[in-house]
Parts: structure tokens; sequence; C-alpha cells
């Protein structure tokens, strides 16, 4: 069986952006899911780990500077360590960075650590909205942070006026082409964009996901606002016929523009490798993890796509595109793009 990895995101903006905000209301509506937090707070007091304390399952908490100054790659691994450790039995790790840090190194880390229990999760940058213009002259690089995150959460929109924020929208387009935009007040994004919300009881699947159906019958929580939801689709896709690797390779590569999470199973059928790949993308990480399929389990294909302005029916005819009725007719070449991003 594939070994279970917990993902690992990065919560990022600068200061007053609504970050802590956005944590407890992710904390609040986890739905089940264990999350494990690591502040960071600018300063002695550490104002925002005394604002999510309680609320948070498993929390390491570092002051004074930015965590990216404060620790190197092995230190960090040590929290992450403590957090990922079966006993805490955490479902997904957020580190909240400094409003000061800079994003591209706690990235960096992640990626460089060499803890297997753990799994990059994302770059998210939250932005706020009436202070845009302020919080980009007073900090250019907010540009570059923008440039490399994979999902930008446009923040505090109720207070300002519908056609400042679609000109906010159109910018942040410019700055970050193809990145996901959602667009929320007092921090309040739906937890299934960053992670996975399910019955504790089911902590054996590799990815950490939930099942398909409960993803086709979640539901969603509600508000003065309306649907979390609206600001986002969910794209299903279902296959009896095995899929052919090298076509499935080329759709992930061309992915398009708005497309946030792919999760799920790939069933390619192809001698030697008829194996379960469990599927982890966000934004351009993509990792496979291998594992046998279950006595009575159906060899199926079952994924979801989670995105912003995405178009369903392309997405499910590009899939339609990878079925193959013999897949045997693929040789072992065929599997080395898909064994490129395969653990286990």
């Amino acid at each position: 069986m594939a070994k279970r990895q917990i993902p690992v995101i990065v919560l990022a903006g600068f200061l007053g952006s609504g970050k802590t905000t956005l944590l407890n209301h992710l904390l609040a509506h986890s739905g089940g899911s264990r999350v494990g937090v690591v502040v960071n707070d600018f300063g002695s007091i550490e104002i925002d780990a005394m604002s999510v304390a309680g609320q948070v399952d498993s929390m390491v908490s570092l002051g004074n500077g930015c965590l990216c100054c404060a620790v190197d790659t092995s230190e960090l691994d040590g929290f992450l360590e403590r957090l990922a450790r079966p006993a805490a039995r955490i479902d997904v790790i957020v580190i909240e960075a400094s409003g000061l840090a800079e994003p591209e190194e706690l990235v960096r880390m992640i990626l460089a650590s060499d803890n297997q229990a753990i799994v990059y999760g994302g770059l998210v940058e939250v932005v706020d909205a009436a202070e845009f213009a302020r919080t980009r002259e007073r900090h250019p690089e907010l540009d570059r942070h923008l440039g490399i995150a994979d999902l930008v959460v446009l923040n505090k929109t109720d207070r300002v006026a519908d056609a400042e924020r679609t000109a906010l929208e159109e910018t942040l387009a410019g700055l970050a082409p193809g990145t996901p935009v959602v667009a929320s007040s007092y921090g309040r994004v739906d937890p299934e964009l960053l992670f996975d919300r399910k019955p504790r009881e089911d902590r054996l699947e590799a990815i950490r996901q939930l099942s398909f159906e409960d993803l086709a019958h979640e539901e969603h929580d509600h508000g003065h606002e309306g649907h979390l939801h609206s600001a986002y689709e969910t794209v299903d896709f279902v296959s009896e016929d095995p899929l052919h690797p090298r076509r499935f390779m080329e759709f992930l590569d061309g992915r398009p523009e708005g497309l946030y999470r792919i999760k799920g199973f790939v069933y390619f059928g192809v001698p030697g490798h008829r194996q379960k790949f469990a599927l982890h993308a966000v934004g351009d990480f993509l990792r496979m993890y291998r594992s046998p399929w279950a006595r009575s389990e159906p060899r199926l294909t079952q994924l979801v796509m989670i995105g912003s302005g995405i178009d369903g029916g392309a997405l499910r005819a590009g899939l339609d595109a990878c079925r193959t009725a013999a897949p045997q007719d693929a040789d072992e070449h065929s599997m080395w793009g898909v064994l490129r991003y395969t653990q286990g």
C-alpha cells in the first residue's frame, strides 16, 4: 500500500491581509479533518498563535521573526516531523507565514524536505482587496509572490465596489496568469479548495482524500453570503476504460488555467503497471502513488478537478480522449512519463 503523506500548505500574505481570519475559518469548518498548524508571528508576542489557540488539533508556534529566517531546512523538518508523526493523526498541516515572510523560501524548504510523511500542498497568497494598491506600493515583491502562488484569495471584497473588484481580478490575472483567484469576505473560503474534509475514521488512503461518493454528495457551508463554493467549480470524471498513460500525461501537462487541484485514482492497465495510481496535483505540483487494488475494488479511474473559471465539458472531453480499449498496446516506454512522478 502507498505510504500515507500529509499535505503541507503555505498560507502567505502581507500584514493585515486576513491570513489568521482565514485560518480560523478553515479550522472551524474542517469537517472532521485534523489540522496541524505552524504559526509564525513577527514579534515577541505571538498574537496569531493566541488567535488560533483552542481550535487547532496540534500547533507549533515560532516567534521573533519570519519562519524562513528563523529555521533552516533541517529545523523545519523537526517541526513538521512532530506534526506528521502517526500518533498525532494529522490530516493536513498549514504553515501560516509571517506577514513579512518570503513564501518562496518556505516552499523551497518543504520541497527539499527528506520527510517522506509529508507532501507539498500548495502556496495560498491572501490579498487585501481594499489595500491592494497601497500594499503593492509598499511591498513591490508582492508581484513576485503572486506569480508563484497556486491559489490567490482576494479577501475583504465586501470593502470594495463591484467595479473595483472586477478591476482587481483583472490585475491579478495579469500578475498570476493561469492561477485561480477566489474572492472572499472575512476569510470565508471553502476548505475543500485547500484540503479534504472527511469522517475521522477514514484514515487509510494514501492522499487523505474524500471518497468519490463523498465528493459527489458533500454538503457545503451556508451563510448570509450564500454558498462558499460559488467561487469555484468541481468537475468529476469516471472511466471504466483504462487510460492511455502517454495521452493522460499530455492532458496533465496541458491542464488549463484556473485548475487548482486534481485528486483521485487512475487505472492504466498496462502490463506490469496494473496497480492503482493515486493522483495528487496542486497548481504545477504533481505526484502519483502506486498501491495494490483491494480484492473487491473495481478497476476504475475516478478523478475530481477543482478550479475557478474552468470548462467542465472541455476537461471531460480531454480525459475521454485518454481512454483506451487496448491497454496492452501501450508499451513500457509509454509509462515513463507517469513513473517520473510516481512514488511507492
